[in-house]
């Protein structure tokens, strides 16, 4: 999508082994040809005909490469897909390359026998794709042997000789944050531009910093966007006490403690008034991971960019209402969930102070500050914020709800018109698999912003 963006049209030619990724591309990109294999069976000249490339991106599977991925066994062919650029470049010799990956790709390297990467030869296969590519790749390299096998080619033909010499690329590489780039994400990407048309490589400058660095308060960058603005605050969230299967005592555990660390426990929380009679939400994100400690905090504020979403639903929008404390009598019905709610405000100012605590509260009237991992949320009435600019709000409610698919494409910073919900044939796509098509894919402000500052004659808009 990014591609597109930046050049006005979608791209030629689109390889996926994944019928469902390619049912979402073709929906989008209609015009596009569009192959549904292996990449390593699509034969770059005959898809390519005699027309030049001005362009090739890739984004090989990043799994085996990935810190997810802890100290598991890894697949060698899945971490050699990598290789298939080679095969591009050499064969139909794009004019610009650029390839996506995890950061961790940088430490791809041998496997021992146990399939776990050999820590003493981390980065040395990837330190050969590099020569390969420009100078090239001697036969005595360790990874010359892997290239050859992984293309399948003979070690002797007219391609291994062409990488033993090199391909003769200019290559640079970056690690990326897409926040940086107008995408309200702090997804941060490897990113490798290589080029063989004598041009400079250009590496586009950041246009977003946090709302309170210098060259925000000078004007020279726009503040980052946040996860508030992926949000559809219309869809209305359940109650996280009146359930009929009741939620698990850890996810109970991560609510409260999200609720204390982003709302209690901030100077700034973010609190959006519905102007009813000063009734207040105060939101948060939190996250979902089986094997999480729940003393831990997963989660974060929604005035900063969300964090990496991935192929798995593991955000929910947990929302606390509260209200103002009249001596007991306010009968106020606090903020409504299924209405939009209007300017993000804290008692009518954004960034006033607030100071908060968090009490047990029961019926009797005690009250007992909380200081330590609280207890499990167990009933509606029970905990309380009090001491908002000098007033007093108790919490009538919590709701929580996972945060949609159309939410987290906005996150990865997708257009709002991106098809995600029906394939090209107007067939329904289960929400289970937009949002795995979500986690994979690249968020689009950053190549768009590459692509601009590269091809920049191949780009109708220069400001889009």
């Amino acid at each position: 999508m990014g591609i597109s963006m930046a050049t006005g049209r979608s791209v030629d030619i689109a390889i996926n082994h994944d019928p469902d990724a390619i049912a979402m591309h073709k929906a989008n990109h209609p015009t596009t040809k569009h192959y549904c294999e292996n990449v390593w069976d699509v034969d770059p000249k005959e898809a390519c005909g005699d027309k030049p490339v001005a362009l090739a991106w890739f984004s090989p599977d990043c799994t085996h490469f990935s810190r997810a991925k802890g100290g598991k066994p890894v697949d060698k062919n899945i971490r050699g897909l990598a290789w298939v650029t080679l095969r591009w470049a050499y064969m139909v010799r794009p004019r610009v390359i650029m390839l996506e990956n995890v950061p961790e790709i940088r430490t791809w390297g041998p496997l021992g026998v146990n399939n776990r990467p050999i820590k003493e030869r981390m980065g040395e296969t990837f330190e050969g794709f590099i020569q390969a590519l420009t100078s090239g790749l001697p036969k005595t390299h360790p990874a010359f042997g892997e290239m050859c096998s992984t293309l399948g080619i003979d070690s002797n033909s007219e391609m291994a000789q062409a990488l033993e010499k090199g391909l003769g690329y200019d290559v640079e590489y970056r690690i990326l944050r897409s926040c940086d780039y107008g995408a309200p994400t702090t997804r941060t990407r490897f990113y490798l531009v290589a080029r063989c048309d004598g041009r400079k490589i250009v590496w586009a400058e950041p246009t977003r910093a946090p709302k309170d660095s210098e060259e925000v308060r000078i004007g020279e960058k726009l503040p980052y966007r946040t996860a508030a603005e992926c949000i559809d605050w219309s869809i209305p969230a359940k109650s996280i006490f009146e359930r009929e299967k009741p939620l698990a005592e850890n996810t109970l555990r991560r609510i409260a403690k999200g609720i204390q660390k982003f709302v209690v426990e901030n100077p700034e929380p973010f609190i959006i008034s519905d102007d009813n009679d000063g009734d207040m939400v105060a939101p948060t994100l939190i996250q979902y991971h089986s094997e999480q400690n729940d003393s831990e905090v997963r989660g974060q504020k929604l005035s900063e960019p969300i964090m990496t979403v991935d192929t798995n639903p593991r955000y929910a929008l947990s929302c606390a209402y509260i209200m103002k404390n009249y001596a007991g009598g306010y009968t106020g019905s606090g903020s409504a969930a299924d209405k939009p709610l209007s300017t993000i405000s804290c008692s009518g100012a954004h960034h006033a102070e607030v100071q908060a605590f968090l009490v047990k509260y029961f019926s009797t009237g005690i009250a007992k500050s909380v200081n330590e991992p609280l207890d499990t949320i167990t009933t509606k009435d029970r905990f309380a914020v009090v001491t908002i600019h000098g007033e007093d709000y108790i919490i009538t409610d919590i709701k929580m709800r996972m945060l949609q698919p159309r939410e987290l494409f906005n996150a990865q910073g997708f257009p709002k018109d991106y098809i995600i919900d029906k394939d090209d044939r107007g067939k329904p796509y289960p929400k289970s698999k937009q949002v795995a098509r979500c986690g994979n894919a690249v968020t689009p402000p950053v190549p768009a912003a590459l692509v601009r500052a590269n091809l920049p004659e191949m780009c109708e808009r220069k400001d889009c």
